[in-house]
């Protein structure tokens, strides 16, 4: 008889531990994906077209509130842990919720999960979300331009409408992002690359993917969502540390074993560490990891208009995931409105019942409101939340222009952040020994 089994995740690692592993396994079968992070994206099912021929009716997707419901009914024996973002707490709370129901608890490594290539790969990755590996990604990218390489960016999967279309996406414009619907916080991670010309590529089927990126590209760059490890075996790995959060390098999964298994870390956001932060991730980094290279970074704010927020009461938007389950009282927004001179207004007191719920979960949060849009009615939540702050001005720290989704009656002013690397190899050396490495793969 197959094992059953159901599959804890988010609308991402989940689906593709499911296409690696489990998808043509006579000796097991998938009960349910049991989906937790992520409002809102629960009750869909895992269509029959990607789940292969052992699903003909495809896999439903539920909330992971129904985990010891599930177990009763079904019979369920086993859970497999295929999401990021976890404290070493949670990921405790996670596997006794699981061994109290019964079941046995099992997390599939890298082995079983990394997809190969014949194109060389960089991956990107972090210790955890809002690290900052977007923008060191991002340097690699134009770094390796400048040497006449085609770069495709792959980035985690984020498929959180229609499934069966977001098999394989490729965006190569904005209208791209409006052809697949994109949210907000799949737009936060395309944007960037696609305004400085780079393709990028994502979905749920990360072989198909692949096999596209291989035909159209000579480097094929993984940009890690949260801080999971990559799908594809990198042929070189950087792993982005946060100056200004010592210590989650090692207290967050699985973000510590991207510290242990990279080539190089960067510590970046120095400028904003505490006297003696970059010293202690150091010295984590070199207790789990002695053959990696180390560098040390500045992440330089700048906004569009600083006129516009300078002395006045401004409301700050930050990227969704980097406030809510990255763990990070506030980003780049938040830092920025500091600089310039405003002065940032706590949301909460007018926020809408969505929103609320939002700071309930995560009471964390600082004075910023998340940009969470997965759905509609989310986006008319945000629109008449902001809308209803009594500031002069609206500091964007995320990476979307989410003009282009709501309104915004107030005058909008945009964030944008840079590598600046201060101590240890440059981007051109990490380059360089990243192709060295790579040298018998074609490119």
């Amino acid at each position: 008889m197959p094992r059953k089994v159901v599959i804890l995740g988010a609308s991402g690692r989940d689906f593709h531990n499911f296409n690696m592993f489990y998808r043509n396994n006579p000796d097991y079968r998938v009960v349910a994906f049991l989906q937790t992070q992520i409002p809102g994206i629960s009750g869909r099912r895992y269509p029959p077209s990607l789940a292969g021929s052992l699903y003909p009716d495809g896999i439903p997707i539920l909330s992971m509130d129904y985990l010891e419901d599930i177990v009763k009914t079904y019979g369920v024996e086993e859970a497999v842990l295929s999401y990021s973002d976890l404290t070493y707490e949670e990921l405790g709370q996670v596997v006794s919720r699981v061994a109290a129901a019964g079941l046995t608890f099992k997390i599939l490594g890298p082995m079983d999960t990394m997809l190969e290539s014949v194109k060389p790969v960089l991956a990107v990755t972090g210790v955890k979300t809002g690290a900052g590996k977007s923008m060191v990604s991002r340097e690699f990218a134009l770094e390796m331009r400048r040497r006449g390489l085609r770069v495709g960016i792959v980035r985690h999967p984020m498929p959180y409408g229609d499934l069966e279309k977001s098999a394989v996406q490729i965006f190569h414009s904005f209208s791209d992002l409006d052809k697949y619907e994109a949210t907000i916080e799949e737009r936060e991670e395309y944007e960037h690359y696609l305004r400085i010309g780079f393709p990028v590529y994502a979905g749920v089927d990360y072989g198909r993917i692949l096999r596209e990126m291989e035909r159209e590209n000579d480097i094929i760059l993984w940009d890690g969502g949260n801080n999971d490890w990559p799908f594809y075996k990198p042929d070189f790995m950087v792993t982005v540390a946060d100056a200004m959060r010592p210590g989650i390098e090692v207290s967050a999964f699985p973000g510590e074993i991207n510290l242990r298994i990279a080539d190089a870390v960067i510590i970046n956001k120095a400028d904003q560490a505490k006297p003696g932060a970059i010293l202690k991730i150091k010295e984590n980094i070199k207790t789990r990891n002695l053959d990696a290279v180390i560098s040390v970074a500045e992440s330089e704010v700048i906004v569009d208009k600083p006129e516009l927020i300078s002395g006045r009461k401004v409301l700050v938007i930050e990227d969704s995931p980097t406030v809510t389950h990255g763990g990070a009282r506030y980003a780049a927004g938040y830092v920025a409105a500091l600089k310039y001179g405003a002065e940032p207004v706590d949301p909460r007191p007018f926020a809408t019942n969505f929103f609320r719920k939002i700071f309930e979960e995560y009471p964390h949060i600082g004075p910023v409101l998340p940009s969470t849009g997965y759905r509609p009615e989310q986006l008319r939540e945000l629109e008449e939340t902001v809308n209803k702050a009594p500031v002069e001005a609206v500091v964007l720290g995320t990476p979307s222009d989410i003009t282009r989704l709501i309104k915004i009656e107030k005058p909008v002013v945009k964030v944008e952040f840079k590598l600046k690397i201060i101590e240890g190899p440059s981007v051109r050396e990490y380059v360089d020994m990243f192709l060295e490495k790579a040298r018998k793969k074609v490119v």
